[in-house]
């Protein structure tokens, strides 16, 4: 008996060893876990920290734009102020006038300053991404479709339409009355008629 009695110790100690070393794999799997969780929870908040200091670097960046932007146009309005005072005390037409032409010419250096260009209108050929029309006029010194007048300058920022140019277009005399590109029909020049 002695001879089942050591095989069975052997294997149940056999049992036992297998099973220290699986719960050692497991501590250390375990430890492997809380370890990569670790990092990953650190990963996590510096992402989020550094999306945070993203967020206020440009909203500071946006202030200080914004600020530089508004001390720019302070001096314009103490031009402006300038010319309403001489208007107030009497000063003579002449000099008023010629401040608040400075004072428009300080206007457009500092919208240049800003990527900000006045848009050509009259002369040009009616185009509805730069012009809005509000007006259709019978003109036999300008061809069809040309813009005659502007109401209100458009501008571009870059190569884009900050602001569109209101303007009148003519449009065409005798036969061509009516008709536009490819002879289609437009309603405001047939009520016009």
């Amino acid at each position: 008996m002695d001879g089942e009695f050591d095989q069975t110790d052997a294997a149940s100690q056999a049992e036992h060893a297998d099973a220290e070393a699986l719960r050692a794999q497991i501590a250390e799997k375990d430890k492997e876990i809380a370890e990569l969780k670790d990092k990953y929870l650190r990963t996590l908040a510096d992402s989020e920290n550094a999306r945070k200091r993203i967020r206020q670097q440009s909203e500071e960046s946006v202030r200080i734009q914004r600020e530089s932007i508004l001390r720019d146009l302070l001096p314009i309005i103490d031009n402006l102020e300038r010319a309403l005072a001489a208007a107030r005390n009497g000063t003579d037409a002449k000099t008023i006038v010629d401040g608040v032409e400075m004072t428009v010419r300080a206007l457009i250096d500092f919208l240049r300053a800003q990527g900000v260009t006045p848009l050509q209108a009259v002369g040009q050929t009616f185009d509805p991404n730069r012009h809005e029309a509000v007006d259709h006029v019978a003109s036999e010194a300008h061809p069809p479709n040309t813009v005659v007048d502007e109401f209100h300058r458009g501008y571009l920022i870059g190569e884009r339409v900050l602001r569109p140019a209101r303007v009148s277009v003519a449009k065409g005399n005798g036969t061509d009355s009516g008709k536009r590109n490819g002879g289609e029909s437009d309603a405001s020049d047939v009520e016009n008629n």
